[in-house]
């Protein structure tokens, strides 16, 4: 997404319209999932390619297109539902839609674990909302000595408003996990760790208003930019994140019957 891959940028209208198409087209893409209202598709070279594309998608009842868009910007609220994420938190903001930040989450043992830095942004459509990343650089967090640092080549969510109080909500990544993974962890990927994630939001979104409620209920920065309190970040502090100059680890030779039990909340 960071076109050409030189200079950091700002998504424009036309990233979120080719972001969007991606999300609505079945063109190219193979499905591999489809149970229980919730669908994921790749694209790439199946299971010999780690830097496959996935989308996933799922409808969820009950809960309105903004509630949904709210779990996914609250970083104080996806602690409660994310228990794949070790950590995250917002580093800076570039203007009224657009912001750095990092996270950090599990691997299924006895992979390493890995953490982004990404430029994020989001864009309300009337009834429908979109937010998408991508890997940077940032000086003050470069990679860490206890985690692979991955690639986001991009990743996203659309929110699709499906009548009054439902949504569509689809999600697509493309991520450079910095190591040949086995094939077993690929599959898993599409088989397993994306509806179960899928799953979680959705769940998330059926509790957030609640949750809301006793927790700073007026506080949403991503809706009103006046309350964003965090330190400015210029773009020409970022460089984009290249795959290649960050290690590349070999995971292919482990065995997935290594897999620990904790895993499985993938």
């Amino acid at each position: 997404m960071s076109r050409g891959g030189e200079m950091v940028y700002i998504p424009d209208d036309s990233d979120f319209s080719s972001f969007r198409d991606q999300c609505e087209s079945l063109e190219g893409w193979h499905c591999r999932y489809n149970k229980a209202g919730v669908t994921v598709w790749s694209q790439g070279q199946e299971e010999s390619c780690t830097v496959q594309k996935i989308k996933t998608c799922i409808s969820c009842k009950d809960v309105p297109a903004e509630t949904l868009y709210d779990v996914l910007h609250d970083t104080r609220y996806r602690k409660k539902w994310d228990s794949n994420m070790i950590e995250t938190y917002d580093i800076g903001r570039l203007t009224v839609n657009a912001d750095v930040g990092y996270y950090s989450w599990k691997c299924p043992s006895p992979l390493k674990n890995r953490d982004f830095v990404t430029l994020r942004s989001w864009l309300p459509l009337g009834n429908d909302y979109m937010i998408i990343n991508y890997s940077v650089k940032h000086p003050k967090y470069p990679p860490r000595k206890d985690f692979v640092r991955a690639v986001s080549l991009q990743t996203g969510y659309l929110i699709k408003a499906n009548g009054a109080g439902a949504c569509v909500l689809y999600y697509l990544t493309q991520v450079d996990p910095r190591g040949s993974l086995p094939k077993w962890v690929v599959n898993r990927v599409s088989q397993f760790v994306a509806p179960k994630a899928m799953k979680k939001i959705y769940k998330a979104g059926l509790k957030y208003p609640e949750w809301k409620r006793k927790h700073d209920p007026g506080y949403k920065p991503w809706v009103y930019p006046e309350q964003n309190t965090l330190p400015s970040v210029s773009l020409a502090e970022l460089s984009v994140q290249h795959a290649d100059s960050l290690e590349n680890i070999d995971e292919t030779g482990l065995p997935e019957d290594h897999l620990s039990t904790s895993d499985h909340e993938a």
